[in-house]
């Protein structure tokens, strides 16, 4: 075994799951992943890289082409058993009949370990005992994965008593479903089949464990990047005297919308590709409310409003910068502001009333002379609403394993939506006050007070993180 740069063989009877761990091992979803059997029929090694520095590799094998002839050959060999594997290639290397084989052995004679891979879902058969005996006698260091979903468990004790006759360490590994935690008790675990690969992977999960850390810390700032600009969004708009209002309303709320929604997507695109998911448009389970549109009145009650708040949500869905205006008119009555433009005119009816809108501002609008000034948001409600999708977001990229290739089922089990399903909404009053101290110190301008306000914030979104993962 290389102990600079640790490889692991994954080995496996054609399409039973081997490149789908790989894949979520890796944290590659570029591993080709095909329902036909025997799509592999050259090794690929895919190395796994922090900062910049290859940690540990693993490499894809085709399947056993012959694998009864294989062990017949490796059972009469007379040799050195420490030169079982390279004999064996030298002899079979011009044979077609043993082509798979060959190239299968090749990363075990530059000193792989093994994973081997089987779907536990079906029953022991011959063959797989006489793969097993196979890599038994390479001498290798070897694990047994069983690819089992938790229903698919009416094999397993069958499985795990050959197992115990033919390999070091036994793991049950579901590669569609598997977590980031359970990538890191798999590794742990390959400690165990060597005693000479503690200390390399020792090194290797500490890095692993460091990189996730670092993750988290980018995770950190993309999200308080993502509400500072988003909830300290100014727009000065000229306006001429008889301006038609139901215009510039629109075109307000039209230019609002869309660029909360860039900016939720763009933090959500550079979230998507530090977890490493690159090569396919991720999709969001049907019933996620992250389908529901960030202006939708569903949206807002999934994610903890209250009734009042809700008449807000409601204006939301069809004048976004119209609902919840804060009128700050230079002193002005909020009549005499409506004879000067009546910009706000569409936030009245759908508020019914101007009573509604000191408890439910979302925008500031302040007239100034010949000119509006739209925003910074005033209605600390947004900052909950945007921070639960994000989070949201996050813990199904996580969750999402890199082996999975079901993109358009949405993820499994997940049934019908909670009353209130947003994190934030479990938060203490410290914690909300936390966000409320944050929010205040967006539109201030004491430097002091706004480096701690972010940095207890920071503290408060990474603890989040990690309670999710």
């Amino acid at each position: 075994m290389n102990q600079t740069i640790p490889e692991f063989a994954v080995v496996g009877h054609p399409n039973e799951g081997k490149s789908s761990v790989l894949s979520t091992l890796a944290e590659d979803d570029s591993v080709r992943i095909s329902p036909m059997p025997g799509e592999t029929r050259e090794c690929q090694t895919f190395p796994v890289a922090i900062d910049g520095r290859e940690i540990i590799r693993f490499t894809d094998t085709p399947g056993f082409q012959n694998p009864r002839k294989t062990l017949l050959w490796m059972q009469e060999y007379r040799g050195d058993d420490a030169t079982l594997i390279r004999d064996f290639i030298a002899a079979h290397e011009d044979n077609p009949d043993f082509r798979d084989e060959c190239r299968l052995l090749q990363p075990l004679l530059r000193g792989a370990g093994i994973i081997f891979v089987v779907d536990g879902s079906r029953p022991l058969r011959n063959v797989d005992k006489t793969e097993m005996e196979i890599l038994r006698l390479t001498g290798c260091p070897r694990m047994a994965i069983i690819n089992c979903k938790m229903e698919e468990t009416g094999w397993l004790a069958q499985w795990q008593a050959e197992f115990r006759k033919h390999f070091n360490s036994i793991r049950i590994f579901n590669s569609c479903q598997a977590t980031y935690r359970e990538r890191i008790e798999l590794l742990e675990s390959l400690k165990s089949i060597d005693q000479d690969l503690q200390p390399v992977l020792d090194q290797v999960v500490t890095a692993f464990r460091r990189d996730w850390e670092g993750r988290n810390n980018q995770v950190v700032e993309l999200l308080l990047a993502f509400l500072e600009e988003a909830l300290g969004y100014t727009l000065r708009v000229p306006v001429k005297s008889g301006a038609e209002e139901a215009a510039l309303e629109s075109s307000l709320h039209k230019e609002y919308e869309q660029f909360l929604r860039r900016l939720e997507r763009t933090c959500q695109e550079r979230m998507r590709t530090l977890f490493k998911h690159n090569i396919f448009n991720l999709e969001l389970p049907a019933q996620s409310i992250l389908q529901e549109d960030l202006f939708s009145e569903k949206t807002w009650e999934f994610l903890g409003l209250s009734s009042s708040q809700l008449l807000m949500a409601g204006a939301l869905s069809g004048a976004a910068v119209g609902a919840g205006i804060d009128v700050a008119a230079a002193g002005l009555s909020f009549g005499i502001f409506s004879t000067l433009g009546g910009i706000v005119g569409a936030a009245t009816t759908a508020l019914k009333g101007k009573e509604f809108l000191a408890g439910t501002r979302l925008l500031g609008m302040r007239l100034d002379a010949q000119q509006v000034q739209v925003g910074p948001v005033k209605n600390i409600q947004l900052l909950f609403v945007l921070l639960d999708r994000q989070l949201l977001f996050y813990s199904h990229i996580i969750n999402w394993a890199h082996g999975r290739r079901d993109y358009n089922s949405g993820s499994s089990g997940e049934g019908a939506l909670p009353a209130k399903i947003g994190y934030t909404g479990e938060w203490t009053r410290q914690d909300r006050g936390i966000c409320e101290v944050f929010f205040r110190t967006l539109v201030q301008d004491d430097s002091l007070q706004k480096t701690r306000g972010r940095e207890d914030m920071a503290s408060l979104i990474h603890r989040a993180l990690q309670d999710i993962s």
